[in-house]
Parts: structure tokens; sequence; C-alpha cells
């Protein structure tokens, strides 16, 4: 008889798939809130969507769900190299959250995959438990997830990670930018780093045209080494916002809101514009991290390549009613929010202008 070949001695080990479930158990679970129906061993996630008020936060006449899905993008490679992961699970449900939160929507919950070479429990427990934390930021449940072992699609110590948020809103607060006008204020609220975008030219730059190792301390940059920079994971906005938005029970006085990832702020603010609108910003309004002024001048980068690219400091964007905007900005800041008076809403023909 020929000699018997196991799963295992193809790539794959189900015995460190079960370590790594046994290990991250208690990290999901912390994420739970009275709307999950604990399920272990499960084959889905479950969730309960009723109207009871003890179990739910409020009571919707017309809640519509809102989904979103995204990934980390080539942050994963700086992380590789770094072998750091704790910070990756923030940046994975940020994307996802932080989109949601533009249509007024709060977080339910979230799922995550995770695709690796070889699986490692202590790394993918380091993954999936800062997920879990930023979950618990965010205010949503981690319900399930996938580990994938795939030594054939992967090589050694790649790993790439997804992940799915679902939310909900009441269907006469969506906010779709169809109230924007002239006058409106554009505040800003500030970025942690580059947050999950940009990181090709980024890498291209440090890596590949300064021959930087993720190790190495630059002066500029607060001498903090170059790797520990670019890791700074995204600020999830969700807790202040839906907070604020939540004591406007009546008058709807945010009239769009853009969360600034790829395409920056040029790309990302007119997708909330009326066609009839401009969004005037002062770029003096808020100073630009260093980050963006070492890859600027080290790449050399255009500056208007680099407002395209680039969150340049602004993460999250708010446009307001003139009348509440003050109210709003310091209620923002006493969340612990950096906020910016950016600039207004004027006649236009649905574009930002960067003055």
């Amino acid at each position: 008889m020929a000699d018997q070949i196991t799963y295992e001695q193809s790539g794959v080990s189900i015995d460190a798939n079960d370590q790594m479930v046994e290990r991250i158990w208690s990290s999901v679970q912390s994420t739970f809130g009275p709307r999950v129906i604990d399920l272990p061993g499960g084959f889905a996630g479950l969730f309960r969507l009723d109207y009871d008020e003890k179990i739910f936060k409020k009571n919707y006449k017309n809640p519509v769900l809102v989904a979103c899905t995204d990934g980390v993008g080539s942050k994963v490679l700086v992380a590789r190299d770094m072998k750091k992961f704790d910070t990756l699970g923030f940046d994975l449900v940020a994307m996802n959250v932080n989109d949601m939160l533009v249509l007024g929507a709060e977080p339910l919950f979230f799922l995550d995959y995770l695709a690796v070479n070889k699986l490692e429990p202590p790394k993918v427990a380091e993954l999936v438990e800062s997920i879990a934390a930023a979950c618990k930021t965010a205010d949503c449940a981690l319900i399930g997830g996938e580990t994938a072992e795939m030594p054939d699609i992967y090589k050694k110590d790649d790993f790439d990670m997804a992940g799915f948020a679902v939310g909900i809103v009441e269907r006469n607060r969506i906010i779709n930018g169809s109230k924007v006008e002239v006058g409106d204020i554009v505040l800003g609220l500030a970025s942690s780093g580059l947050h999950s975008n940009g990181f090709s030219l980024a890498r291209h730059i440090c890596f590949k045209k300064l021959n930087l190792k993720v190790d190495e301390k630059i002066p500029e940059l607060d001498n903090k080494t170059i790797g520990e920079v670019l890791l700074a994971p995204t600020r999830i906005y969700v807790r202040p916002v839906v907070r604020m938005l939540g004591r406007y029970k009546v008058k709807q006085v945010v009239h769009a809101m853009a969360h600034i990832t790829g395409s920056g702020l040029l790309g990302n603010i007119p997708r909330v514009l009326p066609k009839n609108c401009d969004a005037v910003i002062t770029s003096s309004a808020w100073q630009i991290p260093p980050i963006f002024d070492f890859l600027q001048k080290n790449g050399p980068v255009e500056e208007s390549e680099m407002f395209r690219v680039f969150n340049m400091g602004i993460g999250f964007i708010l446009i307001i009613s003139p009348d509440f905007a003050d109210s709003i900005s310091k209620q923002l800041a006493r969340s612990g929010e950096t906020v910016y008076n950016l600039g207004s809403i004027t006649r236009g023909s649905g574009k930002v202008i960067i003055k």
C-alpha cells in the first residue's frame, strides 16, 4: 500500500486552526451585546433585528440596513515586514464602519476574512484580537469570520484581510448630500496618518527610492521609525459622530459626510456634493502631518497628486448647516476629535477647490 498523505502534509493544518479558534474566542465574545445570539461552533452568526427597546438602542420605525466591504490594501506588507499585527484590525474595521457612518448609519456587526500562507495561531490571534478591539471602539459585534490557509496562493509570511460590516439607519434620517446648500460649513476631523490609502506610492518612495528599512528612525518624523509611522492605525469616527447625530432628533443639521479614503479630499467630497455646489477649502486651516511632507519632498510628488492620493491629515468630513457648525464642532472636540473649520459650500459644479 502506498504511503498515506495527510492534509497537513499538503500545507494546511486543521489542528492549528482549532488552536487559533480557541485562542480568539474570548476576544470575539467580548464584542457581543444583548442583540447577539451566542452560538459557539455555529456555521453563521446570529443578530437580533427586532423592535424590543430593551434590546435595540433605538426604536426604528422604518429601518434600512447598510452594508460595506473593504480591505487594508498593501499596508499588510508593512505589518509583515515589521512583524507587528496588533493595529491592522483597526484599519480593517475603520475602512468599513467609517464608510457606512457617512450615511448616518450605526454599525451593528462585523465579519472578517483572513487569508494566510501558513496558519500561525499567535499571529492570527493578534490580528483577530485587534479586529475585536476595533469593533468595540465602533460599538459593533464581531459575529463571525473565516481564516483560509492557502500555501499555493500566498508566499511565506504573506497574508491578506478583508472585512464586511452591516449597520442600520432610519430611512428618513439617511444622509446623502441632497440637503447640501450654499453657505454650509465644511468641518474636517483629523486623521491619524495615512490610514489605509496610498500605500503603494508611500512604500515605493520609502522602500524602493529611499531604500529605508522599516525600523529606520526618521528625524523629520519625531525620530520614529518609518514602519511605526506608516502603521499608525486608521481612526474610527463612529462613536462621536453617532452620538452627535443622536442629539438632533428632528432637524437634519448635518447635510453630508465623507470618509476620506482613496482619491483623497479631491475625489471623496464631490461624491456627496450636489452638481451645482463646490466645496471651497482653505489649505492653511489645518496643519498637514509631517509624514505627508516627507513623502511629497522625497517623491517628489506634486501637491495636486498628494491631495488626490492621500487624506493629507483629514480623515472625515462633515458638511453642516452654518447655524449649527460651531456647536457640532465643540461637541466633537469634547468627544476627543480634532476638528477643523475647513471652508464652506459655494455655487459651482460639484468639485473641491483648495485655496
